[in-house]
């Protein structure tokens, strides 16, 4: 929600400075994202007059100026607009300025041999409209010398204002100014509505039929009325908001939806075919709506139609074939109230985000429908001329159920002590209530705004002497029990004062204690950021085409927040490919991520960590001195790290190539403890992912799937002693010629098995592979002595007993 500070004074009587009211906003729970004022990067422009305007001598379609902006020096400039005159005012800007429209910044140059020392400038270069076909032109009274921004009223900071779903009321200015006049900053100003007088029964009629999620419609006819661009004052509100000004007719509509929360709506009357029937679609209706998209409307759509068929998707967004413009003579104000429930709906089958929806699906205020159609038109009749008909209403509101337009709160005002550990005086607590407009009344009075049978009812349920009964204002459809009273009344009294208590520990409370994930998280945490991996945070949603990409989403979101967020992944890596790109993008040479997190697949949620490598490395190629990229290996260097932090048992797990679909087929693979249990999955992504995604060339991953890790057995919680081996080990090295389809983990399991007892490690240090001739894997081994050293006759033993094993997979010591 956007708003500037002079269309918040329209409603709040404040000479509060931005931060104060920013300050106060968040405060109260409306949080301030930003602080923005266009008028900034106009500072250094001038209102000037142009002294004399003389032909350029080497152009016939430029003039030299000669301009005055207020600084007592005659300044030439060079200029080509074609309505540069001696004796206008306009808008000049010195050298050094920046000119928005244009990009670029202002500097002495000479234009065709004439040297100008600045620049008269037109409005789009300043990006305050679209006219450039001439120089701002000012009034006559102009003062000289004055910052443009403060003499057109530009100087207006613009707020960015966080607004909770729970609060559809602060989705118009005068919400959000009502707030903060009941939190002490500035006085509120109510706006009367005064009726416009009608001269004639609107025509066409309108129909609302019962069930179509439309219950009321109210609307005004006003003829000859004039659709041209609306005025400046009215274009430079919206635009601060970043809305684009249409026309007239259009902007009005906008206006009352930022300025109040109500959408709007026009129709072109010439356009209708019949009378107007707020229903539920009928199969197979389409119509093309004002975003230039056709859309097919459902059963479970509530639309607006006229004979011809549907014309828009009702609180939605209206239809291109009776929009409204130039040309338009008659036109039909619709100010109506739909079902939150079916008009979220709607935008969500449809991918429809408009302002209307985004305030009809959270709840407007039922009773400002006669208010905002008399101001409207009131509008209309001013900016546009025309004549208005008499207001007329079609359809009801419901019997029972939302809107609640008596909405009665029991409340004990002791409850605020005991939710928020503040103690308020009841006198205190029923004026913040008023302030909010909330009526509080004591059961015990004898004259009140219930009914007498209501007071009886709600006497015999609640005890007078404890409760009040407070009735919310029809804007605040969210307030619906005591809690959410104490919370209208600690959030205006100030949630900074809400005393810090901790909880009592009761008798017999154990410690705290984690369990064997939290505690394997942990250690994993701890390393990963040791070898350098930064942890990254991300949506637990992916898109739909994510998800495929990485075998497919079982768990689906009944109520995305956007159709890239629509399925639970079923991996980590969408999120972590997503961050390291940013993370290039702006600038970072090398990215290490990984995140901790869970994958939702069709069984359960599963325990996982994921990480990426990409970028440059930071050690060199020792050839060519160029930093190098990662490969598979790093994938499995770090994979096994965090294994052994987690206490998984490492020399058991095997490699299997090919990790699956994900996962390049040639430089991937899975580690296992036994043929089905995958522990982790690691390499390059396959290049087909690579390019559907827009992944970082040269990236590698790795997913440890913690869940997978058995429970180290132990006999007792206690760590064991550290007790080195007494007897230093003996390292020996082999190299083997090994057949293709030998696999190295193959290689060094043999190995390590020809001698249990005494070898304690085996590892591949060397690969060589030359350009013709066998590949060749060098092996170091480990032996450790018992009690005793080994003897050289033991150490030739056990090489045999190496070297057999393995032959007996095809290999053979290199000679």
């Amino acid at each position: 929600m956007k708003f500037t500070l002079s269309w918040l004074r329209d409603w709040l009587d404040t000479d509060a400075d931005p931060q104060s009211i920013a300050d106060k906003l968040t405060a109260i729970g409306l949080e301030v994202e930003g602080i923005h004022n266009p008028a900034e990067a106009l500072a250094a422009f001038r209102v000037a007059k142009v002294l004399t305007a003389e032909k350029h001598p080497q152009a016939d379609k430029l003039q030299v100026l000669t301009v005055d902006d207020g600084s007592g020096e005659a300044i030439q400039v060079v200029c080509g607009a074609p309505n540069a005159r001696a004796g206008m005012l306009g808008v000049f800007g010195p050298p050094g300025a920046y000119i928005p429209g244009s990009d670029l910044t202002l500097k002495v140059a000479a234009i065709r041999g004439v040297e100008s020392r600045g620049m008269m400038c037109s409005a789009r270069e300043l990006e305050l409209g679209e006219d450039h076909d001439g120089i701002i032109e000012l009034p006559d009274d102009a003062p000289v010398g004055t910052a443009y921004i403060d003499y057109a009223g530009l100087n207006d900071p613009v707020f960015d204002v966080n607004v909770t779903p729970n609060r559809p009321d602060c989705l118009g200015i005068d919400g959000i100014a009502r707030d903060l006049a009941a939190a002490g900053i500035g006085r509120f100003r109510p706006r009367a509505s005064a009726a416009l007088p009608g001269g004639f029964e609107p025509d066409p009629k309108v129909i609302v039929e019962s069930g179509s999620g439309c219950y009321v419609f109210w609307r005004r006819v006003i003829r000859d009325v004039r659709n041209g661009p609306s005025p400046d004052w009215l274009q430079q509100r919206l635009k601060a908001v970043g809305l684009r000004p249409i026309s007239a007719l259009v902007d009005i509509t906008n206006f009352f939806s930022i300025d109040q929360a109500r959408p709007l709506h026009v129709y072109d009357v010439k356009k209708l075919k019949g009378h107007i029937t707020a229903r539920r679609a009928r199969a197979g209706e389409r119509f093309m709506a004002l975003n230039d998209k056709e859309y097919e409307a459902t059963p479970d759509d509530c639309v607006i139609a006229d004979e011809s068929g549907a014309i828009g998707f009702g609180g939605v967004i209206g239809g291109e074939s009776t929009g409204v413009d130039e040309n338009t003579t008659d036109v039909l104000l619709e100010c109506a109230w739909f079902d939150p429930a079916a008009i979220a709906a709607t935008g969500r089958r449809h991918g429809i985000v408009t302002d209307a929806r985004a305030r009809f699906e959270r709840g407007i205020d039922p009773m400002k429908l006669s208010s905002a159609i008399e101001d409207a038109a009131q509008m209309i009749v001013e900016l546009c001329g025309g004549e208005a008909s008499e207001p007329r209403i079609s359809g009801e509101f419901p019997a029972e159920g939302y809107p609640n337009r008596d909405n009665v709160v029991p409340y004990r005002p002791a409850r605020l002590a005991a939710l928020a550990g503040i103690d308020l005086p009841v006198d205190e607590q029923r004026a913040i209530l008023g302030r909010l407009e909330f009526l509080a009344l004591d059961p015990k009075d004898g004259e009140s705004w219930l009914n007498k049978g209501q007071q009886q009812e709600l006497v015999e349920k609640y005890d007078p002497a404890s409760y009040w009964f407070v009735r919310a204002p029809t804007w605040r459809p969210d307030v619906d029990g005591e809690a959410d009273i104490v919370e209208e009344i600690a959030r205006i009294h100030g949630f900074e004062d809400l005393p810090s208590t901790p909880l009592e520990r009761g008798d017999g409370v154990a410690r705290p204690t984690a369990t064997r994930t939290q505690l394997m998280e942990r250690r994993l945490r701890r390393t990963a950021a040791a070898r350098g991996l930064d942890e990254a945070v991300t949506w637990s949603f992916v898109s739909e085409k994510e998800a495929a990409a990485f075998g497919g989403g079982d768990w689906r979101i009944a109520n995305p927040i956007s159709e890239d967020m629509k399925v639970m992944r079923p991996s980590l890596l969408p999120g972590l490919i997503s961050a390291a790109q940013r993370n290039l993008n702006r600038g970072a040479s090398s990215v290490r991520l990984f995140e901790i997190g869970r994958r939702y697949l069709g069984d359960s949620e599963h325990a996982t960590l994921g990480l990426l490598l990409t970028g440059d490395r930071t050690s060199r190629d020792w050839q060519t001195g160029k930093a190098q990229d990662f490969d598979a290996y790093d994938a499995k260097a770090e994979v096994l790290a965090l294994l052994d932090a987690a206490g998984a048992p490492t020399a058991n797990l095997q490699v299997f190539p090919d990790a699956g679909p994900t996962w390049h087929p040639g430089r991937s693979a899975t580690l296992r403890l036994g043929p089905k249990t995958i522990v982790a999955s690691f390499g390059e992504l396959h290049p087909r992912l690579v390019a559907e995604h827009d992944a970082p060339g040269g990236t590698v991953a790795a997913e440890i799937y913690t869940d997978a890790i058995p429970a180290q057995r132990s006999a007792g919680r206690a760590r064991q002693a550290y007790s080195p081996p007494a007897l230093q080990s003996v390292v020996r090295d082999f190299a083997f010629v090994v057949p293709s389809d030998v696999s190295a983990d193959a290689l060094v399991r043999a190995v390590r098995g020809a001698d249990k007892a005494s070898i304690t490690s085996a590892r591949v240090f060397d690969r060589y592979l030359p350009k013709d001739g066998d590949l060749s894997l060098a092996i170091e081994v480990t032996l450790q002595p018992g009690d005793k050293s080994f003897t050289e006759a033991e150490i030739a033993d056990i090489s045999r007993r190496i070297v057999a094993a393995a032959e007996k997979l095809g290999a053979q010591l290199r000679s």
